[in-house]
Order: C-alpha cells, then sequence, then structure tokens
C-alpha cells in the first residue's frame, strides 16, 4: 500500500473514534510529504523516518510530538499487516528541559522603553510610539502578542477604559480593563494613529504598520529582538533562548503576584481573579507563576513564616 493511502486509511478509522485528530493529520501529512506521497511502505527507511524526526535544527520538544505520531500509525500498520515492524528509532533521546520563561526587572523594562525610539531602521515599519504602547499594553494588561494585534478599533473603548479580546488562544472571550495611566497611554497613540491618518474604521486594526496594515507577529518579533540587543537586555543563566515578547506577559503575572505578597493580600483569593484576566483555562496555569521567581518565592515564604510562627519581617 502507499503511504498517503494508509495515512488517509489510518486518519478516517481515528476520526471515525471520535478523536480530535486535526493536529496529528498534519504532522502524518507533512511526513508523508517528506517521504514521498507515492512510497510504497514497506519501503520507508528508518533513517528517513529518524531524519524526519530530527529536523534541521537542534533537539527539541517538537522530536517528542512527531514521535508519538508516527508511534501510533505505525502500530496501526503493523497490526492489519501492512508492516511486519516498525521503522521508528528504538532508542528515545531524552526530552529537552522546558523553556525557563524570562522575569524581566523594572530596570530592564525601563530600558526597553527608552531604547523604542532608537531602535529604528527602514526595514522597522513601526513607529516608535506604536512599538512604545504594545510593549507596554502587553506588560501592563498581561495580554498575549496575538491578542493585542488581533485588536480592532471596536474591540478598544478608552471612554470605558476596557478591552474585548476576541481571538484567544483557547476560544475564549473576555473583557480586560484599563488601569489610568495604561488607558491614558492608549488614548495618546489613539490620538497619533488617527492624526497620521489611519482608518478609523470599527474594523480596522487598532495598531498598526508605517503603511496602515495590521502589525505581523513577525515583524513584532524580529523589531523586538534588536530593541532587547540595543537595550542590553539578556539572560545570564546559560540557558538557550533570549528573552522574548511573550515574557512581558509572564513578568506581568509574576510582579502583580510578588506586589500582592508584599501588600499582605489574601494572594489565594485573588489568584482565580488573575486567572481570569490572563484568560488562562484553568487556574492550574496561572499557579505556575508562583514558583518562577526567587523573589516571588521569598515573599511567600516570608508569609508563610508570619503565619506559621507568628514571625516578622526578618531580611
Amino acid at each position: 500500500m502507499k503511504l498517503h493511502q494508509l495515512i488517509a486509511q489510518y486518519v478516517a478509522f481515528r476520526k471515525s473514534l471520535g478523536a480530535k485528530f486535526e493536529c496529528n493529520e498534519t504532522v502524518l501529512r507533512i511526513f508523508s510529504r517528506v517521504i514521498g506521497k507515492c512510497r510504497n511502505l514497506p519501503n520507508v527507511k528508518p533513517r528517513e523516518v529518524a531524519a524526519f524526526l530530527n529536523g534541521r535544527g537542534p533537539l527539541t520538544r517538537n522530536w517528542h510530538k512527531k514521535y508519538i505520531v508516527l508511534r501510533s500509525f505505525f502500530r496501526y500498520a503493523v497490526s492489519r499487516g501492512y508492516l511486519s515492524t516498525s521503522p521508528l528509532p528504538t532508542t528515545v533521546p531524552k526530552l529537552p528541559e522546558r523553556y525557563k520563561p524570562y522575569i524581566y526587572s523594572q530596570e530592564e523594562l525601563r530600558r526597553l522603553l527608552g531604547h523604542t525610539a532608537t531602535a529604528q531602521t527602514r526595514r522597522f515599519q513601526m513607529e516608535a510610539y506604536t512599538f512604545r504602547t504594545l510593549l507596554l499594553l502587553l506588560y501592563g494588561a498581561g495580554l498575549r502578542v496575538s491578542e493585542a494585534l488581533s485588536l480592532n478599533l471596536d474591540d478598544v473603548d478608552l471612554q470605558e477604559a476596557v478591552l474585548g479580546i476576541r481571538h484567544t488562544k483557547f476560544f475564549k472571550t473576555r473583557l480586560v480593563p484599563l488601569g489610568s495611566e495604561l488607558n491614558g497611554v492608549m488614548k495618546e497613540y489613539a490620538k497619533q494613529r488617527k492624526a497620521t491618518g489611519h482608518s478609523q474604521d470599527g474594523d480596522a486594526p487598532f495598531f498598526v504598520s508605517t503603511l496602515g496594515t495590521r502589525l505581523g507577529r513577525r515583524l513584532l518579533e524580529r523589531n523586538f529582538q534588536r530593541l532587547r540587543t540595543q537595550a542590553g537586555v539578556c539572560r545570564e543563566d546559560g540557558a538557550r533562548y533570549q528573552p522574548r515578547l511573550h515574557d512581558l506577559r509572564h513578568a506581568a503575572a509574576v510582579h502583580r503576584l510578588t506586589a500582592w505578597y508584599r501588600e499582605g493580600k489574601d494572594v489565594q483569593r485573588l489568584l482565580p481573579l488573575l486567572s481570569t484576566y490572563l484568560g488562562h483555562v484553568d487556574l492550574v496555569s496561572t499557579q505556575l507563576y508562583l514558583t518562577m521567581t526567587p523573589e516571588l518565592l521569598h515573599e511567600a515564604s516570608k508569609r508563610f513564616s508570619k503565619y506559621v510562627f507568628g514571625e516578622g519581617d526578618h531580611d
């Protein structure tokens, strides 16, 4: 049997069982295209399968995601007599360490914002005030990058100081209130945006490039890496990845939790509110922030000692 034929048969079988199989199907379609759709299944070589799993870059967790999809597929093929043995590697490499979010310090945030005006180039395609407003919104409201870039004018109510987030990671809609200072920044951007002559239609993108088009994530990420380099913000813990734009959201959550501990607030009671504000699908996702920085753990430890032993501050 041809590879693409068995993949189609396997996908139909899994979907008939009620499985949500879109992501797995995509992996199998790519595998078929890389190996050759019309290859006879017994002619698929282990070295070819290994090359597909390894890809071109360093080992990532994606290796294991592809491996799990192919493992189920080849088990299906063997169980129905299309193969005698699976061509998958017999040795599975150890999972690489999960990415550790970078929590920006207040000083680093100031440096980033301070360099938005000097990070411009001809290929930047973004006004300095647009870039600065975006960074402040990502940190101040803890938005995902995709949520900020998806905002239309109708989603931004600056009179009521609230955003309507409609295109979320988990297909949920939520309202995000803005603090007075952040709302003031957004109002100033809206004035400059209007003065520049960009569209005022309700379905027009709120954040626009110099050409008036919706900002793309790739452009924003590239500009941010240039900004981060100019501002001298980098990891010093030996981790492979440098600080990301998305880490502004992590920093916002951790800084808020740290502030609550210092103010003596009931963090466990407030945690569900933070979870809703961030648009998390469950509380477990938000609780991960509780272990992210030594500073936050220190504040939690002080709270615990005071509660259990009646101790005061003992820095």
